[in-house]
């Protein structure tokens, strides 16, 4: 029995990652727990798990005494001689317990405690996994795909997670056994519910999909010499993001575009033909944020005016035969501007204020 607890330990440890100390602790307090509901509470509980040599010993340890008072730690001479022939008074037996004397309430208890053990850890090694790619991309696959919620069920490689419609680009689909990836947004563990699953939230709608592709398509970045400044995104549309360069001998647009525009063009086809802006960041608000507007290119004035509760804002003054492009279809391109750069931003026409003749 011994060496097959010993090998399900290690198989545990092996095929799910369990760390065998901790799961032990774990099958420790549940075997002192079954004992104490099946032995009458004994004082002196003695559990001796060891793997390097695979022993497994239980057992009760009590006083050697001429008479009882207390029986949960004490025994006679008489009983404790048939737990030992050296066994004297003033001395103490170890009464060993063998599993089969444990009571079936107290066996299937400890049972109960040890499968819980193993759900912990797993949810505990789940957690620690995760967690240590917050904020990263993962590559998985997709095994189903729920027509009536629009979400689709992924293997990770430890497990499956859904992906909601709500975190899928507007307009994509996918077909089972297909490759995609999603970007880790946080992992949260139930506090409250410990039996719960850590919460994973993963997302392809998320901006932080999109700098984590650049940093994988365009080595600049990825060694430090580009630094992604800021992203505004809404997914499946279009992505403003402004990039820098800390070596002047290196364009940060360029290094993002690529030659033929191939780096540029792996992370559009990653998200479904999204379109996407680079522009180069400044410290200069005046300068970020007539950047910010491009594709508009004929920016005439740029006023920043005063901070009202912390509210950053401006007034950009554009020649009109580029103002729809400025504000962009439905205000998208000044709205992506604005959470860009950080200011409200309100555009007027070179000839006047809107509704002049």
């Amino acid at each position: 029995m011994n060496n097959e607890f010993f090998d399900a330990l290690i198989m545990l440890e092996q095929e799910k990652g369990i760390d065998s100390t901790s799961l032990l602790e774990k099958i420790t307090v549940a075997i002192e727990n079954a004992i104490k509901k099946d032995f009458g509470d004994p004082e002196n509980i003695i559990i001796d798990i060891n793997p390097e040599n695979r022993k497994f010993n239980i057992a009760i340890r009590k006083e050697v005494v001429e008479e009882v008072l207390n029986p949960k730690a004490e025994i006679t001479l008489e009983e404790a001689l048939k737990y030992s022939k050296r066994a004297k008074i003033g001395g103490h037996v170890d009464m060993k317990i063998k599993t089969k004397d444990m009571g079936r309430i107290a066996a299937q208890s400890a049972k109960h405690i040890f499968r819980q053990g193993i759900k912990e850890e797993e949810r505990m090694n789940t957690f620690k996994e995760y967690q240590s790619k917050v904020h990263e991309l993962i590559s998985a696959t997709v095994t189903s795909i729920d027509e009536a919620r629009g979400s689709v069920t992924l293997d990770m490689g430890r497990g499956e997670l859904m992906l909601p419609q709500s975190e899928m680009i507007p307009g994509e689909s996918f077909t089972i056994g297909e490759q995609i990836k999603v970007y880790v947004v946080d992992v949260k563990r139930n506090t409250e519910k410990t039996s719960r699953p850590p919460k994973i939230m993963i997302s392809r709608t998320h901006p932080g999909m999109v700098k984590r592709l650049f940093e994988l398509n365009v080595p600049e970045i990825y060694d430090g010499t580009v630094e992604i400044k800021s992203i505004s995104r809404e997914a499946g549309s279009r992505t403003k993001i402004a990039v820098y360069s800390k070596d002047e001998n290196v364009d940060a647009m360029g290094a993002c575009i690529g030659n033929k525009s191939s780096r540029i063009d792996s992370v559009v086809n990653e998200l479904g033909g999204e379109k996407i802006d680079i522009v180069n960041y400044s410290d200069d608000p005046v300068e970020f944020i007539t950047s910010a507007l491009s594709p508009a290119k004929h920016i005439t004035k740029v006023e920043l005016l005063e901070s009202e509760e912390g509210v950053k804002a401006c007034r950009v003054t554009v020649a009109d035969n580029e103002l729809s492009l400025a504000i962009g279809n439905k205000g998208q391109n000044v709205r992506l501007a604005a959470r860009l750069t950080g200011y409200k931003i309100d555009i007027r026409p070179e000839s006047g204020f809107y509704g002049e003749n």
